[in-house]
This record gives C-alpha cells, structure tokens and sequence, in this order.
C-alpha cells in the first residue's frame, strides 16, 4: 500500500546482500584478531615458564634434567622440576601440564596422525641439535643420563655459553616434551605447525626473553645461525645433524 513503511522484496534482497558482504568482509579480520590474541597468550605463557625457569636455575646453579634419578630429590621429568622448583608449587597437582602457563590456546592436535598420549604443549631443548640419540653427548640443557636411578647430570648454569641466544622451552607440534629440530611435514601432520602462530614458533630463550622465528629457521635450516641457538656451548656441531 502507498505510504506503507514495510520493505519491498528487492529491497529485502538488497540489504540481506549488503549484511552478507559485511560479513563476509568481517569474518576474516575477526578470526586474524583471535589468532592474534592466542599467540600473545601463548607468548605470555612462555614468558611466565621463563622466568620460573629462571628462578629454578637461581635456586639450584643449574637446569632441570630430561628426567630426575628414583633415588634423587628430583625423581620426575623436567616439567615436575620446574612447576615445584621454578614456580614453588610443592605439590603438583595430577594433570598440571594441560592447564595455565602450560597449554598454548592455539594448541590443536591431529585426529588422523594423532600425537602420543599424554600430548603436551611445549617441549625442553634437552638434547640439542643431536636430539633424543643415546649414543650422543647431549648437547641442550639436560645434561648426559647416567641411569634411570640416577637420573641425569644437571648442566650448571655456567656452562650455558649464551644464555641470550640459547633455546630453552618451545611450542610443541608433535606432542613430545622434547624440542628437537625435525621435519616440518611430521610437525604439520601432527599439529597443524604452520597455522598455530601463522607459519612461526614461540620460543622462550635461556635469558627469559622469547621470540618468534620461522618454523623453517627452527627446525630445518643447517647454517650456523640457526644452528647454534640449539646448543649450550654455542656452537654448530654439524657432525650430530
């Protein structure tokens, strides 16, 4: 009727296309503002792991082991170390590593090449470039296993030669507590490596700053810059590749 305010049907048609481009202009911005804001959760937990790290060195002139002897004071694996001697928690709660300062928002695992059970968050640069090879000197942060009794020989805080470019903790994309460099395509079929912090890794260093290399420099480059961050005496070591 003339002088009716009601909508003619192109008109309906008209705004429902507008509404749809907005959204579909929007949604995208949206979901890069989320993915922002779970990589500075996820740096700010690593932050936050650094400093207890930090702390824990402090207190004990030395590392968390890859894992503690049964007839030593520290008779679990690193993570335990550090929630009780970095973050004094005297007694970590049953699951501690799926929550808080441990998980990382943007975390997602594989259905179909899931990781191994429990998955974890992020991993210690135990082993370095030689990674988890029982025939190698390790040359991260662990220090040599001597036995499962024994545990191993924690690495003092003096023989990390570079603590400002030294990789301490990172994010883990196959669900091991271990950092070790890798292929990427292993990483990406088991957690969606490059779309959890668009094509990078949040690395906190043994001087508690973090940064956020490419995943490529991290996990698969060879020349010597990259190389070197692996290890405590700040050197290459090429010959354990």
């Amino acid at each position: 009727m003339e002088g009716s305010g009601a909508f003619s049907l192109v008109e309906l048609m008209v705004t429902i296309a507008i509404i749809a481009l907005l959204a579909a202009l929007l949604l995208p911005a949206i979901s890069r503002s989320k993915q922002k804001a779970r990589t500075i959760a996820c740096v700010g937990n690593l932050r936050q792991l650094g400093l207890g790290l930090q702390s824990f060195v402090a207190d004990n002139h030395g590392y968390p082991t890859l894992f503690g002897g049964t007839n030593t004071d520290q008779s679990h694996g690193w993570m335990y170390q550090l929630e009780h001697g970095g973050f004094d928690v005297s007694k970590p709660k049953k699951g501690y590593w799926t929550e808080g300062v441990w998980r990382c928002p943007s975390a997602r695992w594989s259905t179909a090449d899931p990781p191994m059970e429990p998955a974890f968050c992020y991993s210690y640069n135990a082993c370095g470039v030689s990674g988890l090879n029982p025939r190698n000197q390790y040359l991260g942060l662990s220090g040599q296993p001597i036995s499962r009794a024994e545990g191993c020989v924690p690495i003092k805080e003096s023989e990390v030669v570079c603590p400002s470019d030294t990789m301490a903790m990172g994010d883990s994309f196959d669900g091991d507590h271990v950092f070790g460099r890798g292929f990427l395509t292993h990483k990406e079929n088991v957690g969606f490596a490059s779309s959890r912090h668009a094509g990078k890794v949040d690395i906190v260093f043994c001087d508690g700053h973090v940064e956020s290399p490419p995943l490529k420099m991290v996990f698969e480059d060879t020349n010597d810059a990259a190389l070197v961050r692996w290890n405590r005496d700040h050197q290459p070591h090429r010959e354990r590749l």
